[in-house]
């Protein structure tokens, strides 16, 4: 009963960072425009950024899904088309240029709702964040 309490609640989060949802309250207020951030929530007042370089682990995840999708992709279309090395070079060159981009926004919030989800920030916690 337990486990299944537990992976409910991290389903939760997962959820929420792929709606680019807060973690906390469930709303829809990560961003305001493009790839600008808020920082923080309009309705349950989190903060995002809980310090400098919080959202450093983002950057690997994103980098991480990036390259997964780039060799997988690479190793696919080698076996089933066994297309040329220039084609191979210009697709998954450019590929790899464009997926980080699109993929920014929703790296930054699953490592903000997995940080949340391990290390969820209460009141009390806020005020201690903020002071230091």
């Amino acid at each position: 009963m337990q486990e299944s309490k537990g992976l409910q609640r991290v389903l939760k989060y997962l959820w929420r960072a792929w709606r680019l949802q807060c973690p906390r309250c469930g709303t829809r207020s990560l961003y305001r425009r493009g790839l600008a951030m808020h920082e923080r929530c309009r309705y349950c007042n989190l903060k995002f950024e809980r310090e400098q370089g919080y959202f450093l682990g983002a950057m690997y995840l994103n980098y991480g899904f990036t390259v997964m999708i780039v060799l997988a992709g690479y190793f696919t279309l080698e076996i089933l088309a066994n297309v040329s090395l220039s084609l191979h070079l210009w697709l998954w060159t450019s590929i790899s240029l464009l997926l980080p981009v699109l993929l920014y926004r929703h790296s930054r919030a699953l490592w903000l709702c997995m940080d949340y989800c391990i290390n969820p920030v209460d009141d009390a916690n806020a005020r201690a964040y903020e002071e230091s």
